[in-house]
Formats: C-alpha cells, sequence, structure tokens
C-alpha cells in the first residue's frame, strides 16, 4: 500500500459533518447475511488534479463505509502506467491495483465526466484489472457501486458506462448511483462535500452497496458459477 493509500484509510469517519445522523442506520446490513468480519471495500477514482472532485467524492464515500463497519482501500492511480506500455504488466502500481481488486469484496468506481464520458485514468485502472490473474478472479462476483461527478449540469453518460463496464467485469452493479452536477460548488475548500442532495445519494449508495455485498456474501462463489468455464477447466460439477 502506497503511503498516500495509507494515509486516506486513516482519514477520520466519526467526523461526517453533513451527516444528519438521526436519520441513518449505523448498520446498514444488520440481520442480512454474516458480519463475522467487516466487508472490504476498494475505492477507484478517475482523476490526477491536485484538487480532484472524484476523488474528494470517494473519500466522502470512503468515510461513510467505515462509519458503516467497513474496511476500505483508496487506490492512488498517479503512477500506474498505461496498459501494455510496460512488458507483462509488471509494475507496483499494476500490482498494488490488482491486489487490493482481490482483497475487495465490493468496490465503489467514481469517475468525473470529460466530453461525454468517463477519463482516460479511470479506464486505465479497469483496464488493469483482468478476468482472471494468476488463477483468479479480482472482479468476477464482487459488488459494485458507481458513481460520477461533472462540472456542467447533471448527466449519466460515466454512470452508464461504469455500470457496462462492471457488468463486463462480473461484478454485481447495485441499483442505486450517485451523479454529482456541478461539483465545484459541492466542496468546500478542504475537500469536503457540502450537506445537499446530492451528498444525500452518496449515503443511500454506500448503504445499498453494504447491504448488497452482505446479502451476496454467502452465495458470491456460486452466483458466478459458470458451465462454460468448469467445461474448459475439465472441472465436473459437484453441485446438485
Amino acid at each position: 500500500m502506497t503511503e498516500y493509500t495509507r494515509l486516506r484509510a486513516l482519514a477520520d469517519p466519526d467526523h461526517l459533518p453533513a451527516l444528519n445522523r438521526d436519520y441513518v442506520h449505523e448498520r446498514p446490513a444488520l440481520g442480512l447475511g454474516d458480519l463475522t468480519h467487516p466487508p472490504r471495500i476498494l475505492l477507484l477514482y478517475g482523476s490526477l488534479r491536485e484538487r480532484s472532485f472524484s476523488r474528494h467524492a470517494v473519500e466522502e464515500a470512503a468515510r461513510l463505509l467505515r462509519f458503516f463497519g467497513c474496511e476500505t482501500r483508496i487506490f492512488d492511480p498517479s503512477d500506474l502506467p498505461l496498459p501494455d506500455q510496460v512488458p507483462g504488466d509488471d509494475h507496483p502500481a499494476v500490482h498494488e491495483l490488482r491486489e487490493h481488486a482481490l482483497w475487495s469484496e465490493g468496490q465503489v468506481w467514481c469517475s468525473p465526466e470529460r466530453h461525454g464520458q468517463i477519463t482516460g485514468i479511470m479506464k486505465t485502472q479497469i483496464d488493469h484489472l483482468p478476468l482472471a490473474y494468476q488463477g483468479l478472479r479480482p472482479t468476477q462476483g464482487r459488488t459494485l457501486a458507481v458513481m460520477q461527478v461533472s462540472a456542467g449540469s447533471q448527466s449519466f453518460n460515466s454512470v452508464n458506462s461504469l455500470r457496462i463496464l462492471g457488468r463486463w467485469m462480473r461484478m454485481f452493479v447495485i441499483p442505486n448511483q450517485s451523479s454529482v452536477a456541478k461539483a465545484y460548488m459541492e466542496f468546500d475548500a478542504e475537500g469536503r462535500m457540502k450537506p445537499s442532495a446530492y451528498y444525500e445519494r452518496i449515503v443511500d449508495v454506500m448503504e445499498e452497496l453494504v447491504r448488497f455485498t452482505v446479502l451476496l456474501r454467502p452465495h458470491a462463489e456460486r452466483l458466478v458459477d459458470r458451465y462454460s468455464e468448469r467445461v474448459e477447466a475439465g472441472r465436473p460439477t459437484t453441485l446438485p
């Protein structure tokens, strides 16, 4: 884990000034499944700007997730090479990203919208997550929440693209999503999100992500078990 990722992971989940605690469930997945260990959530953002609103949105999401009892990791893409730029993708940042993905049970993807689409930085991270890696699958069976930030009026181009990519990566994309319009107006000088309907939607999305992650936890492997892959691997079924 990079120093940046470690420091971001230590952000205080109890300092949530925009959250109205009179209306929040601190354990939104209680009663839905196995809670013997915290849900593990990886968060990706799609900008390298010093004042990155997609990063700020992910940091707010991570604080909420930790408030809801999750473990979180935020990946810093600043050192990530382009796909195929390094032979065999043998690069420390690529290894770190894939290790985080294998660790995760759920993920959050947040991209700015640029020219009506997700950014190249966002796509590069997803492109470095193979469907199969050393006999393991870094994304298959994981839950996924999609978010976007926009400089102008509200749009859903990026979240729609992220949904397509999530399904392609064999992830369970949750129904809710977040799109923050005119993001430059929604964060203060410290990068904290102001109280608003946009913030409330991010709370909604994180609650839902926790619920679906815990709900699917005991079933994820079975739900993505495929006939074609059993044939390819020569692995006869032992399930009824």
